[in-house]
């Protein structure tokens, strides 16, 4: 679990992924052949093989924010997001400001209950209401903040004796995944693309300019799902549970997954009693979506993690669905060029 806490405390928003990529490149340098950088900051490794063209794309990013303005007289620091985040769950949460100087420590603050009205009370946050506090006067804050610089959630990866919990596994998890799905390979059966991609929580946009570079046959995201398994959710909305193993997408808002490669990835599981469950999100999308519409187009399917308390710094996952992933995309990985993908 070392990666995946290194991973999951890295910090990375979109357009900000220089970490993650040094993370990465630092696990695939003895395996892949290749490991370039394109325009849009992706991390392309290659790692040749006979076989289907395969693209596994992860994202890097996590939502976060940019300082977009330095409030006079106090030195407060209003934030732009870079992604979706319920504003509620921000409330008196640490965070990191980026600076060219260096890494400094703030909490993201909002008016008291104890002076707010009654009409206040009962009113959601805002974006607009919070700002970040780094407890400095506002000459010193403007030395060393700049506007653009990077804002990202503090908090620690935990390992309990079934779950983990942290920030960021959406989607530095789906990155954990892939590599180690890759070193537990034992022969590819396909010439493999790994990609850790770049914004894709503000419009999938890293996976597309990767998947016109790459020219898959198949395409794979790796992401997280929400797992709704808890008090007041019926069933028919729970999505996925934690500890049910790797979730085989069907659909969600942004593709359909090929009906070849949900076949094979449900046999593979099955005939190598790997636990999984079939998802249909309602809502999001991932990788796959953009991938499967580069160029002519690519059969394309995302394995999921369930994860509780998705855009949250308390991401929630089951130790055993990790696994499951790792060893469904390794299996997949070793026999992936027998796999049929005629259209229905």
């Amino acid at each position: 679990m070392e990666l995946l806490k290194h991973l999951s405390e890295a910090a990375g928003v979109p357009g900000h992924e220089a970490e993650i990529r040094g993370i990465i490149t630092e696990a695939l340098k003895e395996r892949a052949e290749t490991i370039e950088t394109d325009q849009l900051g992706n991390l392309i490794a290659h790692l040749p093989g006979d076989g289907p063209v395969v693209m596994i794309a992860a994202h890097m990013d996590e939502i976060g924010f940019i300082v977009s303005y330095i409030e006079k007289d106090t030195g407060f620091l209003r934030i732009h997001p870079l992604g979706g985040f319920d504003v509620k769950t921000l409330i008196s949460q640490r965070v990191v400001v980026h600076t060219e100087t260096g890494d400094l420590v703030g909490c993201i603050g909002a008016k008291p209950i104890h002076i707010m009205t009654a009409e206040e009370r009962k009113k959601l946050p805002e974006m607009k209401d919070l700002f970040v506090d780094l407890g400095l006067k506002e000459e010193r804050v403007r030395e060393l903040v700049a506007i653009g610089d990077m804002v990202t959630m503090r908090q620690d990866f935990l390992v309990g004796e079934d779950a983990v919990s942290g920030k960021a596994l959406d989607d530095r998890a789906g990155l954990y995944i892939g590599i180690e799905a890759i070193r537990r390979a034992k022969k590819l059966a396909c010439d493999l693309y790994f990609v850790g991609t770049t914004q894709e929580e503000v419009g999938l946009r890293g996976a597309q300019v990767a998947g016109f570079t790459v020219q898959p046959d198949i395409a794979i995201a790796l992401d997280t799902t929400l797992a709704v398994d808890m008090p007041g959710v019926p069933g028919a909305q729970q999505v996925t549970k934690l500890g049910g193993g790797v979730a085989i997408k069907l659909a969600d808002s942004s593709s359909i997954s090929h009906v070849g490669l949900v076949k094979a990835m449900k046999k593979l599981a099955m005939e190598r009693k790997i636990s999984y469950q079939m998802e249909i999100l309602p809502r999001g999308g991932t990788d796959a979506g953009a991938m499967q519409r580069a160029r002519s187009g690519c059969a394309a399917i995302t394995l999921s993690l369930p994860s509780r308390y998705v855009h949250s710094v308390v991401e929630m996952a089951h130790q055993d669905d990790l696994e499951a992933a790792i060893s469904l995309l390794a299996a997949f990985l070793e026999t992936a060029g027998s796999v049929d993908l005629s259209v229905e």
